[in-house]
Order: structure tokens, then sequence, then C-alpha cells
């Protein structure tokens, strides 16, 4: 398991390498942008890109934007956007709203899918699960910003009962009633489509394990049927649902890139969608790293956690 863990890191961080080498590259070639004069702080981000060897060689610069994160975790200022501020420390600054809002929706929606996979897979062939299932796929259909609209106009504009954008973060704290409320249309729209998956597949799972032979002999021994589904039938569902969990969230992570625009949440996913319509660069490379550091570990957090879930698995090893 140690030896797995360790290739798959390797791995990890070299596939994080040619993205964002590809990433870079590809950005170099296209035309730089112009410093709009007007900034206050257009010789800084002057002297950055001497510093940084814009006028040179290509690899010339991918060495030095390596070198920069590496001895100094620098990523560069903000050109188009934050003029001469640091990135890294605008994204710590905002990483924290995407984190809150995507942290909430995961923390309902869990509760929720699980609770309506288990009773459509209770009630299997019945009216509870045709009515279920038919929602599900719904649901799954649908894309996040979808729900996002359809929010806003039914609970935000029709009925009132949240603002359509998010509070000014400076009139609400950060973990506070009237941030998760202000929050609460994104949270509806990212959790629709988490509840679903989740439903989706804990019905699948324990529908297939309420048929093994071992229910029967569990409940020929004298345990009642919830002891039955309870000891024996969730636990062997979840080596397959709690991975899933893990990659809801990470997926859901990435898919808040829309939600955060369209609710005006100032947390990196609208950060990293506006660095892309003013290209601003410096924005651009810190911020796909990020997500592609993200979805690499998710992948190899999912499959750890397989053999710590079930220990008769063993990911990697040789038979």
């Amino acid at each position: 398991m140690t030896k797995y863990v360790i290739k798959r890191v390797l791995l990890m961080f070299l596939t994080m390498f040619i993205i964002t080498t590809m990433c870079f590259v590809l950005i170099k070639l296209l035309p730089l942008p112009a410093i709009r004069q007007m900034g206050r702080d257009v010789n800084l981000i002057l002297a950055k890109r001497e510093q940084m060897g814009y006028n040179r060689p290509i690899m010339v610069q991918l060495y030095l934007f390596y070198r920069a994160i590496i001895t100094g975790w620098d990523w560069g200022v903000g050109e188009q956007m934050y003029e001469g501020l640091s990135v890294w420390g605008v994204m710590v600054q905002k990483l924290p709203y995407t984190v809150l809002v995507n942290l909430y929706s995961i923390l309902i929606a869990i509760p929720l899918g699980l609770g309506f996979g288990i009773y459509a897979a209770l009630k299997k062939n019945k009216w509870q699960d045709h009515v279920i299932s038919t929602m599900v796929m719904v649901f799954i259909s649908v894309p996040s910003y979808v729900y996002a609209f359809l929010v806003q106009y039914i609970f935000c504009f029709r009925l009132s009962w949240f603002p359509l954008m998010l509070e000014s973060a400076s009139s609400a704290s950060l973990i506070s009633w009237k941030m998760f409320y202000s929050m609460m249309p994104a949270i509806m729209s990212l959790g629709f489509g988490v509840v679903a998956g989740l439903t989706r597949y804990t019905r699948a799972e324990l529908s297939e394990v309420l048929t093994g032979d071992y229910m029967l002999l569990a409940r020929t021994k004298g345990l009642t049927k919830a002891q039955a589904i309870s000891r024996h039938a969730m636990r062997n569902a979840m080596v397959v649902i709690l991975p899933m969990i893990i990659g809801e969230f990470i997926g859901i992570l990435g898919g808040s890139l829309i939600i955060e625009n369209i609710f005006g949440i100032p947390g990196i996913g609208s950060l990293y969608i506006t660095s892309i319509n003013v290209r601003d660069y410096n924005f651009f490379m810190a911020l796909t790293v990020f997500y592609t550091f993200i979805g690499l570990a998710s992948g190899i957090v999912i499959d750890i956690s397989y053999g710590f879930i079930d220990p008769r698995i063993r990911m990697g090893s040789k038979k």
C-alpha cells in the first residue's frame, strides 16, 4: 500500500508538471496584453515582467516561472485585475468563499442523498421508488447553472425568500447566519445534482447488497430487518458510496465556477473566469495549477480510501 501511494503521488506531480508546462507554453504563444497606463502599479508590473523574463525565450521563461514558485512561492502579481497585488495573496483571500459555499452544499446534500437512496432501495419497484428514480434522472440530466436560474426566479424573485446576489463581505461575517442565508441560493443550485447522484448510487448499491445470501443468513440468525440493514447492508454498500462522496466534494468544487459568477460570490471560481476574460496570465496559471492539483489529488484520495474502508482491498498489490 505504501509503495502504491508513493507511486501515485509521483505520477500526480509528473502529470501536474506536464499539464502546467503545456498551459504555460500555450499561454506564452498568445499576444501579451498591454498594461493599463492608468494603473497605480505600472512600474511594479513592468519590474515583475522583467524579473520573469517576459522578453526572453519561452523555455527560459518556463525555468524562471518554476524557480520563482519553488524558491519563493511567487506566482507573480495581477496585471489586468488587482494590479500590482500578489496573485497568491488574492487567492488566499477569496478561497474561503469557495470552500464555504461548497462545504455547506455537500454537508446538506449528503444526508438527503443517502436518505432518499436508502428509502428508494427499501421500496424497490414500488411507486415511491419509481417517483424518486424519475426525479433523480431529471436532476442529474440538468446542468447546475440551469438550477441557478430557476432558484433565482422562484425563490429569489417570485417568493423573495433569499437575496438575488451574495451580501457584501463587509456587511456580514464569513461564518454567520446572515452569510449562510445569503449563500442559500448558490448552495441549493450546487446541491441538487449531488443529492441526485448520491441517491442513485446509494439505491443501486444497497439494492444489490440487500439481495445477498448473507442478508438472508443474518435474518435467519434472529436479526431484525433494521439490524441486518444497519450492521451488514450499509457497511458493505458504503465501500462504494463513501469514496463517491469524496469525489462529489471535489467535483462540486470545480462545478462552482459558473455558480459563483451567477450569484456574485467573490471566490476563486469567479476569479478564474475573470482571469480568462481579461487575459491575466498570472492569475490564470496559478488557478489552473490549483484546480489541476485538486483533481489529481482527489483521484489518489478516492483510490486510497477503498483500502481503508475495506481492509480486503489493497490497491496496487500483486496477486
